[in-house]
Protein backbone atom coordinates (compact mmCIF):
# COMPACT_ATOMS: atom_id res chain seq x y z
CA UNK A 1 0.00 0.00 0.00
CA UNK A 2 1.28 3.26 -0.96
CA UNK A 3 1.77 5.90 1.20
CA UNK A 4 -0.63 8.58 1.50
CA UNK A 5 -2.48 11.51 3.38
CA UNK A 6 -6.14 11.44 4.25
CA UNK A 7 -8.32 14.12 6.91
CA UNK A 8 -10.42 11.75 9.46
CA UNK A 9 -14.22 12.80 9.52
CA UNK A 10 -15.17 15.86 11.68
CA UNK A 11 -11.82 16.88 12.03
CA UNK A 12 -8.44 18.91 10.79
CA UNK A 13 -6.12 16.69 11.69
CA UNK A 14 -3.81 15.20 8.77
CA UNK A 15 -3.19 11.93 9.53
CA UNK A 16 -0.40 9.78 7.59
CA UNK A 17 -1.32 6.28 6.36
CA UNK A 18 1.21 3.74 6.79
CA UNK A 19 2.88 1.46 5.41
CA UNK A 20 1.01 -1.36 6.28
CA UNK A 21 3.37 -4.23 5.45
CA UNK A 22 6.40 -2.25 6.24
CA UNK A 23 4.90 -1.58 9.89
CA UNK A 24 3.81 -5.34 9.97
CA UNK A 25 7.09 -6.56 9.21
CA UNK A 26 8.59 -4.36 12.14
CA UNK A 27 6.15 -5.88 14.57
CA UNK A 28 7.34 -9.50 13.32
CA UNK A 29 10.83 -9.08 13.44
CA UNK A 30 10.45 -7.62 17.08
CA UNK A 31 8.51 -10.26 18.34
CA UNK A 32 10.30 -13.15 16.42
CA UNK A 33 13.51 -11.04 18.07
CA UNK A 34 11.98 -10.83 21.73
CA UNK A 35 9.28 -13.07 22.33
CA UNK A 36 7.73 -10.92 25.53
CA UNK A 37 7.64 -13.50 28.83
CA UNK A 38 5.84 -13.50 31.73
CA UNK A 39 7.79 -10.61 33.23
CA UNK A 40 7.06 -8.32 30.05
CA UNK A 41 3.43 -9.03 29.51
CA UNK A 42 2.58 -7.88 33.09
CA UNK A 43 4.42 -4.89 32.83
CA UNK A 44 2.76 -3.97 29.57
CA UNK A 45 -0.90 -4.54 31.43
CA UNK A 46 0.14 -2.63 34.30
CA UNK A 47 1.23 0.32 32.13
CA UNK A 48 -1.47 0.10 29.94
CA UNK A 49 -3.98 -0.13 32.97
CA UNK A 50 -2.08 2.93 34.39
CA UNK A 51 -2.10 4.60 31.11
CA UNK A 52 -5.72 4.28 30.72
CA UNK A 53 -7.24 4.64 34.02
CA UNK A 54 -6.50 8.42 34.69
CA UNK A 55 -8.15 9.23 30.76
CA UNK A 56 -11.51 7.42 31.44
CA UNK A 57 -13.05 10.88 31.99
CA UNK A 58 -11.13 11.69 28.52
CA UNK A 59 -12.06 9.18 26.37
CA UNK A 60 -16.21 9.25 27.73
CA UNK A 61 -15.39 13.03 26.45
CA UNK A 62 -14.10 12.23 23.01
CA UNK A 63 -16.73 9.85 22.80
CA UNK A 64 -19.55 11.70 23.75
CA UNK A 65 -17.66 14.71 20.86
CA UNK A 66 -17.70 11.69 18.27
CA UNK A 67 -21.40 10.94 18.47
CA UNK A 68 -22.47 14.57 18.90
CA UNK A 69 -23.54 13.15 22.07
CA UNK A 70 -23.04 10.21 24.64
CA UNK A 71 -23.86 9.48 28.04
CA UNK A 72 -20.85 9.82 30.43
CA UNK A 73 -21.82 7.12 32.37
CA UNK A 74 -22.76 4.57 29.86
CA UNK A 75 -19.23 5.28 28.64
CA UNK A 76 -17.54 5.05 32.27
CA UNK A 77 -19.34 1.51 32.40
CA UNK A 78 -19.07 0.10 29.22
CA UNK A 79 -15.62 1.57 27.79
CA UNK A 80 -14.29 2.11 31.68
CA UNK A 81 -14.75 -0.14 33.95
CA UNK A 82 -15.34 -3.51 31.93
CA UNK A 83 -11.89 -2.96 30.44
CA UNK A 84 -10.15 -1.93 33.88
CA UNK A 85 -11.74 -5.15 34.73
CA UNK A 86 -10.31 -7.08 32.04
CA UNK A 87 -6.90 -6.32 32.47
CA UNK A 88 -6.99 -6.91 36.32
CA UNK A 89 -8.49 -10.47 35.09
CA UNK A 90 -5.95 -10.90 33.06
CA UNK A 91 -2.75 -9.81 35.36
CA UNK A 92 -4.74 -12.14 38.16
CA UNK A 93 -4.60 -15.31 36.04
CA UNK A 94 -2.33 -15.06 33.71
CA UNK A 95 0.79 -17.22 35.36
CA UNK A 96 -1.38 -19.93 35.53
CA UNK A 97 -2.36 -19.91 31.88
CA UNK A 98 0.91 -19.39 30.79
CA UNK A 99 2.05 -22.36 32.56
CA UNK A 100 2.37 -25.70 30.50
CA UNK A 101 -0.43 -27.81 31.27
CA UNK A 102 -0.01 -32.27 31.55
CA UNK A 103 -2.28 -33.99 29.45
CA UNK A 104 -2.99 -37.97 29.60
CA UNK A 105 -0.29 -39.93 27.31
CA UNK A 106 -2.66 -43.14 25.88
CA UNK A 107 -1.37 -46.32 28.10
CA UNK A 108 -0.29 -47.52 24.88
CA UNK A 109 2.79 -44.89 24.57
CA UNK A 110 3.65 -45.83 28.09
CA UNK A 111 6.24 -44.35 29.04
CA UNK A 112 5.84 -41.21 27.35
CA UNK A 113 3.84 -37.94 28.84
CA UNK A 114 2.30 -35.18 26.72
CA UNK A 115 1.54 -31.89 27.52
CA UNK A 116 0.17 -28.87 26.08
CA UNK A 117 1.91 -25.47 25.71
CA UNK A 118 0.40 -22.38 24.89
CA UNK A 119 2.56 -20.35 22.19
CA UNK A 120 2.09 -16.58 21.46
CA UNK A 121 1.05 -16.50 17.82
CA UNK A 122 2.47 -13.26 16.69
CA UNK A 123 1.77 -9.99 15.05
CA UNK A 124 -2.44 -10.02 15.91
CA UNK A 125 -4.53 -7.12 14.02
CA UNK A 126 -7.72 -5.65 15.61
CA UNK A 127 -10.21 -3.84 13.46
CA UNK A 128 -12.10 -2.26 15.69
CA UNK A 129 -15.87 -0.85 15.76
CA UNK A 130 -17.33 2.88 16.27
CA UNK A 131 -20.00 1.58 19.06
CA UNK A 132 -18.27 0.96 21.81
CA UNK A 133 -14.69 2.47 20.70
CA UNK A 134 -12.81 1.70 23.50
CA UNK A 135 -13.98 -1.54 25.36
CA UNK A 136 -13.50 -3.34 21.51
CA UNK A 137 -10.53 -1.88 21.37
CA UNK A 138 -8.72 -2.52 24.34
CA UNK A 139 -10.35 -5.46 25.46
CA UNK A 140 -9.21 -7.75 22.70
CA UNK A 141 -5.67 -5.59 22.65
CA UNK A 142 -5.11 -6.77 26.35
CA UNK A 143 -5.86 -10.01 25.48
CA UNK A 144 -3.51 -10.10 22.88
CA UNK A 145 -0.70 -8.58 25.05
CA UNK A 146 -1.54 -11.00 27.57
CA UNK A 147 -1.34 -14.09 25.52
CA UNK A 148 2.50 -12.81 24.34
CA UNK A 149 1.86 -11.09 20.70
CA UNK A 150 2.49 -7.73 19.44
CA UNK A 151 -0.20 -5.69 18.29
CA UNK A 152 -1.75 -3.80 14.97
CA UNK A 153 -4.88 -1.84 16.00
CA UNK A 154 -7.50 -0.03 13.88
CA UNK A 155 -9.77 2.04 15.17
CA UNK A 156 -13.14 3.22 13.39
CA UNK A 157 -12.80 6.47 11.28
CA UNK A 158 -16.30 6.77 12.55
CA UNK A 159 -15.24 7.95 15.97
CA UNK A 160 -11.85 10.00 14.72
CA UNK A 161 -11.56 11.75 18.07
CA UNK A 162 -11.38 8.67 20.02
CA UNK A 163 -9.24 6.78 17.48
CA UNK A 164 -6.62 9.64 17.95
CA UNK A 165 -6.54 9.71 21.45
CA UNK A 166 -6.18 5.70 21.74
CA UNK A 167 -3.07 6.09 19.72
CA UNK A 168 -1.19 8.73 21.55
CA UNK A 169 -2.17 6.74 24.76
CA UNK A 170 -0.70 3.48 23.12
CA UNK A 171 1.99 5.47 21.93
CA UNK A 172 3.18 6.14 25.39
CA UNK A 173 2.65 3.01 26.93
CA UNK A 174 4.32 0.78 24.36
CA UNK A 175 7.35 0.90 21.94
CA UNK A 176 5.89 1.31 17.76
CA UNK A 177 7.14 -2.54 17.35
CA UNK A 178 5.02 -3.62 20.06
CA UNK A 179 2.14 -2.09 19.53
CA UNK A 180 1.29 0.08 16.57
CA UNK A 181 -1.93 1.87 16.27
CA UNK A 182 -3.19 2.14 12.46
CA UNK A 183 -5.21 5.15 11.38
CA UNK A 184 -7.57 5.75 8.33
CA UNK A 185 -10.89 4.98 6.22
CA UNK A 186 -12.41 2.09 4.34
CA UNK A 187 -9.57 1.79 2.20
CA UNK A 188 -6.88 1.48 5.04
CA UNK A 189 -9.34 -1.35 7.32
CA UNK A 190 -9.28 -2.95 3.22
CA UNK A 191 -6.01 -2.90 3.28
CA UNK A 192 -5.21 -3.89 6.94
CA UNK A 193 -7.90 -6.90 6.72
CA UNK A 194 -5.64 -8.59 3.47
CA UNK A 195 -2.56 -8.49 5.76
CA UNK A 196 -0.73 -11.72 6.24
CA UNK A 197 -1.01 -11.40 9.71
CA UNK A 198 -0.86 -14.04 12.58
CA UNK A 199 -4.43 -13.91 13.53
CA UNK A 200 -7.21 -10.88 12.60
CA UNK A 201 -9.71 -9.96 15.11
CA UNK A 202 -12.81 -8.14 13.54
CA UNK A 203 -15.66 -6.71 15.45
CA UNK A 204 -18.72 -4.88 13.14
CA UNK A 205 -21.34 -5.83 11.04
CA UNK A 206 -22.31 -9.21 9.35
CA UNK A 207 -21.75 -7.60 6.09
CA UNK A 208 -18.67 -5.93 6.21
CA UNK A 209 -17.61 -9.18 8.35
CA UNK A 210 -17.57 -11.44 5.06
CA UNK A 211 -15.63 -8.57 3.27
CA UNK A 212 -13.40 -9.19 6.01
CA UNK A 213 -12.94 -12.87 5.71
CA UNK A 214 -12.69 -12.74 2.38
CA UNK A 215 -9.73 -10.59 2.40
CA UNK A 216 -7.88 -12.65 4.90
CA UNK A 217 -8.67 -15.97 3.43
CA UNK A 218 -5.91 -15.81 0.27
CA UNK A 219 -3.37 -15.31 3.65
CA UNK A 220 -5.19 -17.95 5.50
CA UNK A 221 -5.05 -15.69 8.16
CA UNK A 222 -6.79 -17.11 11.05
CA UNK A 223 -9.95 -14.88 12.19
CA UNK A 224 -11.79 -14.15 14.99
CA UNK A 225 -15.80 -12.58 13.98
CA UNK A 226 -17.52 -10.89 16.65
CA UNK A 227 -20.74 -9.79 14.06
CA UNK A 228 -24.46 -9.10 15.32
CA UNK A 229 -27.54 -9.69 13.59
CA UNK A 230 -30.93 -9.75 15.45
CA UNK A 231 -30.77 -10.72 18.94
CA UNK A 232 -34.42 -11.71 19.77
CA UNK A 233 -36.39 -11.43 22.90
CA UNK A 234 -38.78 -14.00 23.93
CA UNK A 235 -41.69 -13.53 26.60
CA UNK A 236 -43.83 -16.01 27.77
CA UNK A 237 -47.17 -15.12 28.80
CA UNK A 238 -46.98 -15.54 32.53
CA UNK A 239 -44.02 -13.55 32.94
CA UNK A 240 -44.20 -10.24 34.75
CA UNK A 241 -44.98 -8.21 32.00
CA UNK A 242 -43.65 -4.89 33.83
CA UNK A 243 -40.36 -6.42 35.04
CA UNK A 244 -39.72 -7.87 31.03
CA UNK A 245 -40.15 -4.29 30.22
CA UNK A 246 -37.73 -2.78 32.66
CA UNK A 247 -34.95 -4.99 31.53
CA UNK A 248 -35.14 -5.40 27.49
CA UNK A 249 -35.70 -1.32 27.92
CA UNK A 250 -32.18 -1.12 29.99
CA UNK A 251 -30.40 -3.27 27.44
CA UNK A 252 -32.59 -1.87 24.25
CA UNK A 253 -31.56 1.98 24.80
CA UNK A 254 -28.09 1.70 26.38
CA UNK A 255 -25.97 3.44 23.95
CA UNK A 256 -29.51 4.27 22.19
CA UNK A 257 -29.88 1.10 20.60
CA UNK A 258 -26.11 0.59 19.09
CA UNK A 259 -25.15 -2.03 20.89
CA UNK A 260 -24.69 -5.74 18.71
CA UNK A 261 -26.34 -7.68 21.48
CA UNK A 262 -29.20 -4.96 22.04
CA UNK A 263 -32.64 -6.93 21.82
CA UNK A 264 -33.79 -6.80 18.36
CA UNK A 265 -36.99 -7.39 18.54
CA UNK A 266 -39.32 -8.95 21.09
CA UNK A 267 -41.95 -11.82 20.89
CA UNK A 268 -44.85 -12.10 23.13
CA UNK A 269 -48.38 -13.10 23.48
CA UNK A 270 -50.63 -10.78 21.02
CA UNK A 271 -53.17 -9.94 24.14
CA UNK A 272 -49.57 -8.44 26.07
CA UNK A 273 -48.67 -6.19 22.96
CA UNK A 274 -50.96 -2.99 24.42
CA UNK A 275 -49.48 -3.22 28.15
CA UNK A 276 -45.90 -3.82 26.57
CA UNK A 277 -46.59 -0.61 25.02
CA UNK A 278 -47.86 1.00 27.85
CA UNK A 279 -45.12 -0.49 30.06
CA UNK A 280 -42.36 1.13 27.45
CA UNK A 281 -43.90 4.50 27.85
CA UNK A 282 -43.93 4.71 31.54
CA UNK A 283 -40.03 3.55 31.44
CA UNK A 284 -39.27 6.05 28.97
CA UNK A 285 -41.07 8.76 30.72
CA UNK A 286 -39.38 7.99 34.14
CA UNK A 287 -35.91 7.29 32.51
CA UNK A 288 -35.74 9.81 29.96
CA UNK A 289 -37.74 12.83 31.33
CA UNK A 290 -36.68 15.68 28.08
CA UNK A 291 -35.09 13.64 25.84
CA UNK A 292 -34.38 15.73 23.57
CA UNK A 293 -31.56 17.52 26.01
CA UNK A 294 -31.22 14.61 28.47
CA UNK A 295 -27.56 13.55 28.68
CA UNK A 296 -28.36 10.08 29.40
CA UNK A 297 -29.39 9.31 26.20
CA UNK A 298 -27.00 9.27 23.79
CA UNK A 299 -27.42 10.72 19.99
CA UNK A 300 -27.23 8.26 16.89
CA UNK A 301 -23.36 8.47 16.01
CA UNK A 302 -23.80 9.88 12.53
CA UNK A 303 -26.15 11.42 9.76
CA UNK A 304 -25.58 8.22 7.71
CA UNK A 305 -26.51 5.75 10.74
CA UNK A 306 -29.35 8.05 11.32
CA UNK A 307 -30.41 8.40 8.21
CA UNK A 308 -30.68 4.73 7.57
CA UNK A 309 -32.80 4.87 10.45
CA UNK A 310 -35.09 6.91 9.65
CA UNK A 311 -35.57 4.94 6.38
CA UNK A 312 -36.51 1.97 8.18
CA UNK A 313 -39.13 3.66 10.23
CA UNK A 314 -40.46 5.56 6.43
CA UNK A 315 -40.56 2.56 4.46
CA UNK A 316 -42.59 0.32 7.59
CA UNK A 317 -44.99 3.01 8.09
CA UNK A 318 -45.66 2.86 4.35
CA UNK A 319 -46.07 -0.80 4.20
CA UNK A 320 -49.14 0.00 6.87
CA UNK A 321 -47.17 -0.56 10.44
CA UNK A 322 -47.60 0.96 13.22
CA UNK A 323 -45.07 3.52 14.75
CA UNK A 324 -45.22 4.58 18.10
CA UNK A 325 -42.56 7.32 19.40
CA UNK A 326 -42.18 6.97 23.02
CA UNK A 327 -41.06 10.91 23.26
CA UNK A 328 -39.86 13.75 21.53
CA UNK A 329 -36.75 13.45 19.25
CA UNK A 330 -34.12 15.62 17.85
CA UNK A 331 -33.48 15.50 14.67
CA UNK A 332 -30.46 18.25 14.72
CA UNK A 333 -28.93 16.51 17.49
CA UNK A 334 -29.06 13.05 15.88
CA UNK A 335 -31.26 12.07 18.55
CA UNK A 336 -34.03 9.36 17.77
CA UNK A 337 -36.58 8.51 20.04
CA UNK A 338 -37.54 5.26 21.29
CA UNK A 339 -39.38 3.34 19.08
CA UNK A 340 -41.62 0.78 19.43
CA UNK A 341 -43.03 -0.84 15.52
CA UNK A 342 -46.22 -2.80 15.61
CA UNK A 343 -47.79 -4.90 12.82
CA UNK A 344 -44.43 -5.05 10.36
CA UNK A 345 -44.37 -7.24 7.68
CA UNK A 346 -41.63 -9.85 7.31
CA UNK A 347 -40.13 -8.82 4.47
CA UNK A 348 -39.37 -4.97 5.26
CA UNK A 349 -35.73 -3.91 6.08
CA UNK A 350 -36.45 -3.37 9.61
CA UNK A 351 -37.14 -7.14 10.05
CA UNK A 352 -34.79 -8.33 7.91
CA UNK A 353 -31.78 -6.45 8.80
CA UNK A 354 -30.18 -5.91 12.26
CA UNK A 355 -31.59 -1.91 13.07
CA UNK A 356 -28.85 -1.04 15.55
CA UNK A 357 -30.40 1.59 17.17
CA UNK A 358 -33.37 2.85 19.43
CA UNK A 359 -36.28 1.23 17.48
CA UNK A 360 -37.95 -2.22 18.57
CA UNK A 361 -40.47 -4.41 16.41
CA UNK A 362 -43.26 -6.47 18.63
CA UNK A 363 -44.18 -9.65 16.95
CA UNK A 364 -47.17 -11.31 18.21
CA UNK A 365 -46.51 -15.38 19.23
CA UNK A 366 -49.10 -17.61 20.30
CA UNK A 367 -46.55 -19.65 22.74
CA UNK A 368 -43.09 -19.93 23.47
CA UNK A 369 -42.93 -22.90 20.76
CA UNK A 370 -44.00 -20.88 18.20
CA UNK A 371 -41.02 -18.30 19.60
CA UNK A 372 -38.79 -20.69 19.43
CA UNK A 373 -39.94 -21.75 15.35
CA UNK A 374 -39.54 -17.97 14.59
CA UNK A 375 -36.07 -17.87 15.79
CA UNK A 376 -34.95 -21.32 14.02
CA UNK A 377 -36.16 -20.28 10.87
CA UNK A 378 -33.77 -16.79 10.67
CA UNK A 379 -30.24 -17.09 10.89
CA UNK A 380 -28.37 -17.58 14.48
CA UNK A 381 -28.40 -14.09 16.66
CA UNK A 382 -25.73 -13.26 18.63
CA UNK A 383 -27.67 -13.28 21.54
CA UNK A 384 -31.06 -14.71 22.72
CA UNK A 385 -33.17 -13.26 25.75
CA UNK A 386 -36.17 -15.75 27.01
CA UNK A 387 -38.24 -13.94 29.71
CA UNK A 388 -39.72 -17.16 31.71
CA UNK A 389 -40.19 -18.21 35.45
CA UNK A 390 -41.30 -22.09 34.11
CA UNK A 391 -37.91 -23.94 33.67
CA UNK A 392 -38.72 -26.75 31.60
CA UNK A 393 -39.92 -23.87 29.09
CA UNK A 394 -36.88 -22.32 29.69
CA UNK A 395 -34.73 -25.57 29.18
CA UNK A 396 -36.97 -26.21 25.49
CA UNK A 397 -35.36 -22.73 24.63
CA UNK A 398 -31.97 -23.43 25.58
CA UNK A 399 -31.94 -26.70 24.09
CA UNK A 400 -33.80 -25.74 21.05
CA UNK A 401 -32.19 -22.48 20.09
CA UNK A 402 -28.68 -21.72 18.92
CA UNK A 403 -27.49 -18.26 19.84
CA UNK A 404 -23.95 -16.54 20.40
CA UNK A 405 -24.73 -16.00 24.41
CA UNK A 406 -27.95 -15.71 26.27
CA UNK A 407 -29.28 -14.10 29.25
CA UNK A 408 -32.09 -15.36 30.98
CA UNK A 409 -34.55 -12.77 32.58
CA UNK A 410 -32.42 -9.94 31.48
CA UNK A 411 -30.79 -8.66 28.88
CA UNK A 412 -27.03 -8.05 27.90
CA UNK A 413 -25.71 -8.78 31.22
CA UNK A 414 -24.14 -11.75 29.83
CA UNK A 415 -21.29 -10.05 27.81
CA UNK A 416 -20.11 -8.54 31.33
CA UNK A 417 -18.97 -11.66 32.83
CA UNK A 418 -15.73 -12.14 32.32
CA UNK A 419 -15.49 -16.38 33.48
CA UNK A 420 -17.81 -16.24 29.88
CA UNK A 421 -16.76 -17.04 26.64
CA UNK A 422 -18.19 -14.37 24.09
CA UNK A 423 -18.65 -14.71 20.53
CA UNK A 424 -21.36 -15.40 17.86
CA UNK A 425 -22.25 -18.46 15.82
CA UNK A 426 -22.22 -18.28 12.01
CA UNK A 427 -23.75 -15.41 10.60
CA UNK A 428 -23.35 -13.65 13.65
CA UNK A 429 -19.46 -14.55 14.50
CA UNK A 430 -17.28 -17.03 14.87
CA UNK A 431 -14.45 -17.83 17.54
CA UNK A 432 -14.62 -16.35 21.76
CA UNK A 433 -12.78 -13.83 23.73
CA UNK A 434 -13.40 -12.57 27.20
CA UNK A 435 -11.26 -14.11 29.93
CA UNK A 436 -9.27 -17.20 29.46
CA UNK A 437 -11.08 -17.21 26.13
CA UNK A 438 -8.79 -14.16 24.88
CA UNK A 439 -5.87 -15.41 26.24
CA UNK A 440 -7.00 -19.15 24.19
CA UNK A 441 -7.66 -17.24 21.51
CA UNK A 442 -4.58 -15.17 20.87
CA UNK A 443 -2.58 -18.39 21.81
CA UNK A 444 -1.30 -22.06 19.71
CA UNK A 445 -1.86 -24.57 21.98
CA UNK A 446 0.98 -26.69 20.91
CA UNK A 447 0.35 -30.34 21.79
CA UNK A 448 4.05 -32.03 22.94
CA UNK A 449 4.70 -35.64 23.68
CA UNK A 450 8.09 -36.53 25.52
CA UNK A 451 9.44 -39.74 24.01
CA UNK A 452 11.23 -42.07 27.06
CA UNK A 453 14.28 -43.69 26.53
CA UNK A 454 12.64 -46.76 26.55
CA UNK A 455 9.31 -46.84 24.05
CA UNK A 456 6.64 -49.41 23.74
CA UNK A 457 6.60 -48.80 20.04
CA UNK A 458 9.41 -50.81 19.37
CA UNK A 459 6.66 -53.49 19.74
CA UNK A 460 4.86 -52.32 16.42
CA UNK A 461 7.46 -52.58 14.54
CA UNK A 462 7.85 -54.74 10.96
CA UNK A 463 7.84 -57.01 9.86
CA UNK A 464 3.99 -57.83 11.60
CA UNK A 465 4.74 -61.07 12.77
CA UNK A 466 5.14 -62.56 16.78
CA UNK A 467 4.02 -59.78 19.11
CA UNK A 468 3.31 -57.15 16.46
CA UNK A 469 0.96 -59.24 14.83
CA UNK A 470 -0.89 -60.06 18.12
CA UNK A 471 -0.88 -56.59 19.54
CA UNK A 472 -2.58 -55.34 16.19
CA UNK A 473 -5.18 -57.65 16.32
CA UNK A 474 -5.28 -57.00 19.68
CA UNK A 475 -5.74 -53.38 19.16
CA UNK A 476 -8.36 -53.69 16.63
CA UNK A 477 -10.48 -56.21 17.81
Amino acid sequence: MVAGRRYTAHMDIPVTTPDLNTTLARLRAAHMAHTPDYAQRMDDLARLRAAYQPRVEEFAKAMSADFGRRSRHESLLSDGMTVLKEIDYLRRHLRGWMRPKRAAADWLFFPARTEVRYQPLGVIGIIAPWNYPVNLALKPLAAAIGAGNHVMLKPSEHTPRTAELLKAMLAEVFPDDRVTTVLGGPDVAAAFAALPLDHLFFTGSTAVGRKVMAAAAPNLTPVTLELGGKSPVIIAADYPLAMAVDRIAAGKFLNAGQTCIAPDYVLLPKAAIPAFVEEMRKYVSQRYADLAGNPDYSSIVNPGQYARLKSYLDQAQAAGAKIIELAPGDAGQRVLPPTLVLDAREDLALMQEEIFGPILPLVAMDSVDAAIDYVNARPRPLSLYHFDNDKARTQRVLERTVAGGVSVNDTVLHFAQIELPFGGVGPSGMGHYHGREGFLAFSKQKPVLYQARWTSMKLMRPPYRGVADFLVKFLTR
